[in-house]
């Protein structure tokens, strides 16, 4: 056969060749691993940009997110502002329309009781309007979402009321409101002139 045949110098050229090829194909794939091992400078440079731009590229971002979040705060602000001049841009003016509310009271409390009859129709007429004026002053103020403070028997409250003096009062605990010298008012809860009031002081 072909392989018989064969001289031996010739199967000795043969695996020469073949161990050459061999040792070629080594020194290429050692040399490509080393390439792989020492990026080239070139490389070096692309992964510092690199670096670079992600560290740039988060704090945009950090700063987008703060621009965000104080945009929303302003607006927050800003929305309540505009709900609280809602509700309290009218407070200048209950506290005008509160003197003539007192002179309202004042008048028919002193109006005698007993004088309210029939044969005094005029002084009876009189004194019906006025309550009835009084009570239509009320109910707009309530609209408005000013209320009244009498808190005769209440704890005293500084945020609410305003102590003229203190009193002895049996059967009443001290630190409550035994009297109230002048009616007080809020607005939407907030206190738009405190009760003037006389507060039970300790035996």
């Amino acid at each position: 056969s072909f392989c018989l045949r064969t001289s031996p110098r010739l199967l000795c050229a043969a695996t020469q060749q073949k161990n050459t090829g061999q040792n070629l194909e080594e020194d290429q794939s050692q040399s490509q691993n080393e390439q792989k091992v020492e990026p080239s400078s070139a490389e070096k440079l692309l992964a510092e940009e690199k670096a670079k731009l992600e560290e740039q590229l988060k704090e945009v971002t950090e700063k987008y997110k703060r621009a965000l979040a104080d945009a929303e705060n302003v607006r927050q602000r800003s929305q309540k502002l505009v709900e609280e001049a809602k509700l309290y841009g009218i407070q200048s003016f209950c506290k005008d329309l509160l003197e003539v509310a007192d002179i309202l009271e004042k008048a028919t409390e002193s109006v005698p009781k007993e004088e309210i009859k029939d044969e005094n129709p005029h002084l009876k007429s009189l004194y019906e309007g006025l309550v009835m004026t009084e009570m239509q002053i009320q109910k707009v103020f309530k609209k408005h979402g000013l209320l009244r403070l009498n808190p005769v028997g209440a704890k005293f409250d500084p945020y609410e009321h305003e102590a003229l003096f203190h009193t002895a009062a049996e059967g009443q605990e001290p630190g409550t409101i035994a009297l109230v010298s002048k009616i007080g008012y809020k607005l939407h809860g907030r206190t738009l002139r405190p009760a003037l009031v006389g507060v039970v002081k300790d035996a």
